[in-house]
């Protein structure tokens, strides 16, 4: 059996490449990244198959083993306007924190004339975070004890592990499965999901962890002519509370705080067309955050906690081309396009998550070393 061994690095510049669709990220790999994460119906390489549609692993007949590193760091801006006695305050706090890794492994087990196909992958599929430091100049950073939050930092990851079955019902058409194992982390500070003290404000609490499934179903057909379609639908990850322990500014501990905060269903839908040289890629998603736990709460609670992000379903589009007319050098340009899910009435509750990139371009590019090792890179 030939063994095809892919290794991928990403290298992503800032608010450009690696792009989210809510906290979602769009692509996973540096070849399903270039493409604008269009994988749906188009199948180019294991990554996006596994993350997008089990059924498309079926199009693989070999062993693949892929390893990618992706570099992500942005610069977001905070501002906030309170009167004043003197008139409106207004101030503006950059970010300033570093670079996130999101690792992505994955393998399948393919062959020739077998209906079966196997994988199993490890992605970071969802992460934000913020560090706004503590400014006497912008109304919503200054200290608590005068009436701002004081220094903002989040830091949310979220590890997706799936096993992965797909089954040619005939040389066209394929079916697949995915259950799915999640673990998630979740840093706030201060901790807006707990009551404020009045005399100490809010607290600043511990990272905290939680365990989720969920499952994965897909469909592909593959005409034979050119043309594909896949559909997929990734169900609700449903994960346990997060715990957090807590302390106020002072050093003083404060009680206890717990939140869940689930992975929304995505549906797919996406279209391909393969001629020569040439591969396209158009994908469609629809992101369920108003009927996720977490994200569908809004508001305040009477005790001056913060329910939940209130986020909006969201629509994303991403489009990808793949051009192999110079030899041993596929190049991919893509496009992504995100609605924003945060209502703007509601987005002071998503300051720790500024996780939105509405309109995203890539280009990527691999060079074949051998037929069994390939550096892709976007």
């Amino acid at each position: 059996m030939k063994k095809l061994l892919s290794i991928i690095v990403s290298g992503l510049l800032p608010l450009f490449i690696f792009a989210q669709a809510g906290h979602i990220m769009q692509g996973i790999g540096a070849n399903n990244m270039s493409m604008g994460g269009a994988a749906t119906g188009q199948p180019l390489d294991i990554n996006g198959a596994l993350h997008w549609n089990p059924a498309g692993i079926s199009v693989f007949d070999t062993k693949i083993f892929s390893a990618n590193a992706g570099l992500f760091f942005s610069s977001p801006e905070l501002s906030s306007t309170v009167p004043t006695p003197g008139g409106p305050m207004s101030g503006v706090t950059k970010d300033d924190r570093g670079v996130s890794v999101m690792p992505a492994l994955a393998m399948v087990w393919g062959k020739k004339n077998s209906k079966s196909t196997f994988g199993i992958s490890a992605f970071g599929i969802s992460g934000f975070g913020v560090t706004f430091p503590e400014s006497n100049s912008n109304p919503i950073n200054m200290p608590q004890s005068m009436g701002g939050f004081g220094k903002i930092e989040s830091d949310y990851q979220l590890l997706q592990v799936g096993l992965t079955y797909a089954y040619k019902l005939s040389d066209k058409f394929s079916i697949g499965v995915a259950p799915t194992f999640n673990y998630s982390s979740l840093e706030l500070s201060p901790n807006p999901l707990a009551s404020p003290d009045p005399a100490k404000g809010y607290p600043v609490s511990d990272k905290a962890t939680a365990l989720g499934v969920g499952g994965q179903f897909g469909l592909f057909y593959n005409s034979g002519m050119g043309f594909k379609f896949g559909l997929s639908y990734k169900s609700e990850q449903s994960f346990g509370e997060f715990e957090f322990e807590s302390k106020y500014v002072d050093g003083t501990a404060a009680p206890s705080v717990i939140f869940k905060m689930n992975y929304p269903a995505v549906f797919s839908a996406g279209i391909g067309y393969s001629q020569k040289d040439v591969d396209l890629a158009l994908d469609y998603r629809l992101v369920n955050y108003a009927k996720t736990e977490g994200f569908e709460a809004k508001g305040w609670t009477s005790t001056a906690s913060v329910k939940g992000f209130g986020w909006e379903n969201i629509t994303v589009l991403s489009a990808g081309v793949q051009y192999k007319g110079v030899k041993k050098l596929p190049l991919r340009v893509g496009y992504t396009y995100s609605a924003n899910p945060i209502n703007e009435e509601l987005a002071m509750f998503s300051v720790p998550a500024t996780a939105v990139i509405k309109n995203a371009f890539q280009f990527g590019l691999g060079y074949e070393f051998t037929k069994n090792f390939t550096l892709n890179a976007v």
